[in-house]
């Protein structure tokens, strides 16, 4: 009987993704990477997900102080065979060396969006504990 598929990541995949996320940061912090907008560019990796076999890894990354971040991504996509070959001594564990990916981390956005939305005065009226939800406006 096939075991039923979840959408949740296993914990060896949770495990490998933190692996190489530790891995790229440290190859990034190193500045092992010869390209001219990835040197003088700080790169936070918030997350790498692992596909159930573990052969993709995809790093969600977040470009500091810079406006173009398609050509940060598009850069480190570029790269991505060279800091794959860097980061393999650091995880020895796996058969195989997942494939590197590199897209655009969007939940610095998202929570941003929250944060408006939850010091809009609508929401604050709503979870204001002082205000009386009296019609006639008596306490």
């Amino acid at each position: 009987m096939p075991k039923p598929s979840s959408s949740a990541p296993s914990q060896r995949m949770l495990r490998v993704g933190e692996q190489v996320r530790a891995a790229i940061t440290q190859v990034l912090q190193r500045g092992d990477v010869r390209d001219p907008l990835l040197e003088t560019t700080v790169v936070s990796v918030s997350e790498v997900r692992m596909s159930p076999d573990l052969r993709i890894a995809t790093a969600y990354v977040m470009p500091l102080g810079q406006r173009d971040h398609a050509a940060i991504i598009e850069a480190l996509n570029r790269h991505a065979r060279y800091l794959r070959g860097r980061i393999t001594p650091q995880i020895s564990q796996l058969k195989h060396m997942p494939e590197l990916r590199f897209r655009e981390d969007t939940s610095f956005d998202n929570y941003s969006k929250i944060d408006a939305l939850l010091r809009s005065p609508e929401v604050a009226r709503d979870l204001d504990p002082d205000v009386n939800t009296d019609t006639d406006g008596e306490k």
